[in-house]
């Protein structure tokens, strides 16, 4: 056990005026398993990247143990997966790296096979396991569940579980939960650490939220009343100073005397209620809005919105999806389950006409207006008003749903190729919930974005009850807005 000590720590990129970080300092014991929780674009990714020192920065960072960081590139992706592990740790024995592989549940057979023919979710276990199998290293996980389905992500999460000595990125709130003893947040104006998981940070956090909600009212009759007991202080050493003019046999010097004494005095007290003042108002500084958003959606007059019938799709002599038929019906939130590579993403992008297929048949209800909300971000550059008006949005419509998912107006000012993962989902998000659809189509919508926005999208879908189909692994987000579940 020992410390990794953050002193003074501030930081901000080359050409921006908006300061990640800002004389930051706190401690982290390097046997805790940290969760590492915040609204997107306020750093998570880039502290990291300041510990494994690929950034300048002012302040210190001091540790005994080595950092290594995940997700890392890996040079020779056709070679053996044997060979990679080996040449990240030579050290490593070859039973330890089989017993990191069956605590992930991997088959050792995969030692054998080129790492580029390895599903996502199987080159994330991989990463990890030659991770753990380093000595004196403590990891920086960053968003590991990003290609794992839920039976993956129950997995790592176990295996996480068994470990020490790591931070890890996440906005899956039950998977936090199943591996992490102190949580490290990032907050408007500080970093924070918490012992416990995440649902007793978020239990903690939404108590102080409304301990300082009502503190704050209070506040606003004591800042008026102190306000006024300032002037009327302010007032007094003048009164008194009157009293030297105008009236004949009265000792000025000594008038002058007590003036400038209770001068003095009502300086004090005013700077006393002054300091309370200012005390009082570092109440909400951390609070973290998330106001309503809301979905304009379009009722379809016909029942069913999508008829499949007996669908095959494949690529040459492979079907991905075999004889699949379904009604997908107004007013149902279908969410699509199953393991990586059973063909959820395929089948989306057969409704929408992506994709098409062997045999069988899709037939949309006359009319149909679908949005869709594609896994891949990379399409997204230029500013933000060219894109709203290209995709036939309403610009200020726009902008105001990504405020309401904590975008602020300098973020407005960058190019979209320049925003976190987190953010860029956002942008799809937000430009889906501009679209007057019947139908909503969402691919992994969730995938970096922050816990506070998908709680204001589970609010949203709650509350308007659209008609959906979805691709989704947060177990916590898809239990509680999806009503029909179909495995592939």
């Amino acid at each position: 056990m020992s410390l990794i000590n953050i002193a003074n720590l501030t930081f901000a990129y080359d050409g921006n005026y908006d300061t990640i970080f800002d004389n930051v300092s706190f401690q982290m014991d390097t046997d805790w398993k940290l969760g590492f929780t915040g609204r997107n674009g306020r750093g998570k990714t880039t502290f990291m990247k300041l510990m494994m020192g690929d950034y300048e920065y002012r302040g210190s960072i001091q540790a005994s143990v080595k950092f290594d960081y995940f997700p890392f590139e890996i040079k020779s992706p056709n070679a053996p997966t044997i060979t990679i592990i080996e040449s990240i740790n030579p050290s490593a024995l070859h039973w330890e790296i089989c017993r990191e592989l069956s605590l992930l549940k991997l088959e050792e057979e995969i030692l054998d096979r080129p790492f580029d023919t390895l599903s996502q979710g199987e080159q994330t276990k991989v990463m990890l396991a030659i991770l753990f199998t380093k000595d004196n290293h403590f990891l920086l996980i960053d968003e590991p569940t990003t290609h794992l389905d839920e039976i993956g992500r129950k997995n790592v999460s176990d295996y996480l579980n068994n470990k020490k000595g790591f931070i890890v990125i996440s906005h899956d709130r039950k998977f936090l939960d199943g591996c992490i003893d102190h949580i490290l947040s990032i907050n408007k104006t500080k970093i924070e650490i918490q012992k416990g998981n995440f649902s007793s940070w978020q239990k903690n956090k939404t108590n102080q939220d409304q301990f300082e909600i009502e503190e704050n009212q209070k506040l606003q009759k004591d800042v008026e009343r102190l306000q006024k007991a300032i002037m009327r202080t302010e007032g007094w050493s003048h009164d008194v100073e009157k009293t030297k003019y105008g009236t004949r046999g009265v000792d000025k010097g000594y008038i002058g005397h007590k003036s400038a004494k209770l001068m003095k005095r009502s300086k004090a007290i005013a700077k006393r209620r002054e300091n309370t003042i200012l005390e009082k108002s570092k109440l909400l500084k951390d609070l973290e809005t998330a106001d309503p958003i809301a979905l304009f959606h379009i009722d379809h007059y016909q029942e069913n919105l999508i008829e499949v019938s007996d669908l095959v799709i494949g690529y040459d002599d492979s079907n991905v999806i075999e004889h699949f038929s379904m009604d997908f019906k107004k007013g149902e939130r279908i969410v699509l389950k199953g393991k990586n590579g059973s063909g959820k993403s395929t089948l989306l992008k057969a409704l929408i006409g992506q994709t098409a297929p062997k045999s069988g048949t899709i037939r949309h209800a006359s009319g149909l207006v679908i949005s869709y909300v594609p896994q891949d971000t990379s399409h997204l550059m230029g500013d933000f008003q060219n894109y709203a008006l290209e995709q036939s949005i309403d610009p200020a419509l726009f902008k105001s749903i990504l405020s309401k998912l904590d975008f602020t107006e300098i973020q407005f000012d960058q190019k979209m190729e320049n925003l976190s993962a987190g953010q860029k989902k956002k942008v799809l998000l937000a430009k889906s919930i501009c679209e007057r659809a019947h139908l909503y189509i969402w691919d992994e919508p969730l995938n970096y974005v922050d816990v506070l926005s998908r709680l204001q999208l589970e609010d949203m879908i709650l509350k308007y009850a659209p008609s959906m189909i979805l691709v989704e692994h947060d177990v916590s987000f898809i239990e509680t807005i999806g009503t029909t579940f179909v495995t592939l």
